[in-house]
């Protein structure tokens, strides 16, 4: 990468991923400012999730380059790009319904402990990881549902779970993967809250299909279409722009 993505959290540079003859991501170039909360949007088919699993390194690119912070990650695997701080949540939540909200935080957080095996350590909590255990069930509003299953939970306190996961290992960028997806209204706003009472040094990259709240909560928006950008700016430029209201919402303002 140039020196200059050394200013940027993220930076892609003609990202491509092709599917036999489909691209399903093409040439699409960004970039992420820092402690900046950058939201994506587009259509179903658009390829958010695709270009979410590039950036994650779940899939390989086809073509471009991914930076982090000023080093070409493009060839990292998965595993490496979380170790040096990125992090990322999915569409469907993926927890240990069997186990209670502190017994899933604790072995998140000693999976990012470099220790071969250290999840099998004993279910007593160190004083450190319960210091970082309390930390996140109180930053993530989830206190007062420590000692329950997660499957007895809602789907909404679930998904509270889910982001505190994604926080154990501290990331500098994480990857949200419409986390409102399957929350009621009354479900998204305490998720919304908990999005912007994130810490300002975090880099958030944000996938939502709902773009009321997606415009809510990011500085800087991209909207995707078949596979490329159609256009990026503020949230209030994005809620104005006559192509946005078309492809997206499938009509044009006459306001």
């Amino acid at each position: 990468m140039s020196a200059a993505g050394a200013t940027w959290a993220l930076e892609l540079d003609g990202v491509s991923r092709r599917f036999g003859g489909l691209r399903a991501v093409n040439e699409v170039s960004l970039k992420v400012a820092a402690g900046a909360n950058h939201a994506i949007i587009g259509p179903n088919g658009a390829g958010k999730t695709t270009l979410f699993a590039l950036v994650s390194g779940e899939l390989a690119l086809s073509g471009g380059s991914i930076g982090m912070f000023g080093q070409d990650i493009s060839r990292w695997s998965a595993s490496r790009r979380a170790g040096s701080g990125l992090a990322r949540t999915y569409q469907i939540t993926n927890v240990f319904t069997g186990l209670t909200v502190a017994e899933n935080l604790l072995i998140a957080l000693r999976g990012t402990r470099q220790v071969k095996y250290a999840i099998f350590a004993s279910g007593a909590a160190s004083s450190n990881e319960s210091a970082q255990r309390e930390r996140l069930l109180s930053s993530c509003g989830l206190a007062e549902h420590r000692e329950v299953r997660v499957g007895a939970l809602s789907y909404g306190v679930q998904r509270q779970l889910e982001l505190a996961l994604a926080l154990a290992n501290r990331p500098r960028i994480l990857l949200l993967d419409e986390p409102a997806a399957g929350l009621s209204p009354a479900e998204r706003a305490p998720m919304a809250e908990m999005i912007r009472g994130l810490p300002q040094d975090l880099t958030v990259l944000l996938i939502e299909h709902d773009m009321e709240l997606a415009l809510g909560l990011a500085d800087r928006v991209t909207c995707l279409h078949y596979g490329e950008v159609l256009t990026e700016g503020s949230s209030e430029e994005i809620r104005r722009d006559p192509r946005v209201q078309e492809v997206y919402l499938g009509t044009t303002s006459h306001a």
